[in-house]
């Protein structure tokens, strides 16, 4: 922010410095000078333009990299490209996916999780993909951190995360905590959930104007994380040293 003000003319900032108009009178009587060429510029003037002209031109010269990196499909980021660091690129992400996967979780009351005919209830987070019924939300200006970081596990595994069966224990203990970080719960409220799964899918939005009722259409990839239950995931915790109930 700070460097910004330079950008900004004498004579539009000269009245945060002015006392009864005397800075603003001293500039106002330069500037008339200048327009009718009476004005004799000095040399410290010719200097510092000079000091100017040369160091847009090194910062130019040392840009060429980093526009090459920016037009680069296998963008470096938060890399500097000189020895003094003077020019870097800094960002996120220098490329973005062009496929959207997403991890789901599924829980179930069943005494069998493996019957075909187990009736599986989805977790619905406040922003991320999950009923393709449901409008896409507006996240700004900040990121809900859960529904980040589940975007970031899609794209590796459970095991790179451990933090999931963190998650997963606090769903499965019935942690009412939890719902605070959830658009819906099936089982808020409820007893607790016996088995829990992640369920890995890849979504894409629907053509528009087809008169479907969809935002999204999404085709299962596969297990995410298998079934587990709350005793599965005891001795973790406790590895963890996480604190959940029935652990």
């Amino acid at each position: 922010m700070l460097p910004a003000i330079f950008c900004f003319d004498d004579a539009m900032l000269a009245w945060l410095f002015s006392w009864k108009g005397c800075v603003m009178q001293q500039l106002n009587h330069v500037l008339v000078r200048e327009k009718r060429g009476k004005l004799v510029r000095p040399v410290g003037y010719y200097i510092r333009h000079a000091v100017s002209v040369c160091l847009a031109m090194l910062l130019t010269y040392l840009s060429i990299p980093v526009i090459k990196n920016l037009l680069s499909q296998q963008q470096a980021m938060n890399t500097s490209f000189d020895s003094l660091r003077l020019v870097n690129t800094y960002g996120a992400f220098g490329s973005v996916t062009k496929t959207r996967t997403e991890v789901i979780v599924q829980m179930t009351s069943d005494h069998r999780p493996d019957n075909d005919d187990s009736k599986w209830l989805e977790v619905e987070f406040k922003c991320k993909p999950g009923d393709v019924r449901r409008r896409p939300c507006l996240i700004s200006p900040y990121h809900y951190r859960l529904d980040w970081l589940m975007w970031f596990a899609a794209f590796q595994s459970y095991q790179h995360n451990p933090w999931l069966l963190h998650l997963a224990a606090k769903l499965l203990s019935g942690d009412a905590q939890i719902n605070t970080l959830l658009a819906h719960n099936p089982f808020a409220g409820k007893s607790p959930p016996r088995f829990l799964r992640m369920e890995h899918y890849r979504y894409e939005y629907t053509t528009a104007g087809r008169g479907k009722s969809s935002w999204w259409k999404r085709k299962h990839l596969g297990s995410y994380l298998p079934v587990v239950n709350l005793r599965q995931l005891c001795d973790v915790v406790r590895q963890q040293r996480w604190t959940i109930d029935g652990c």
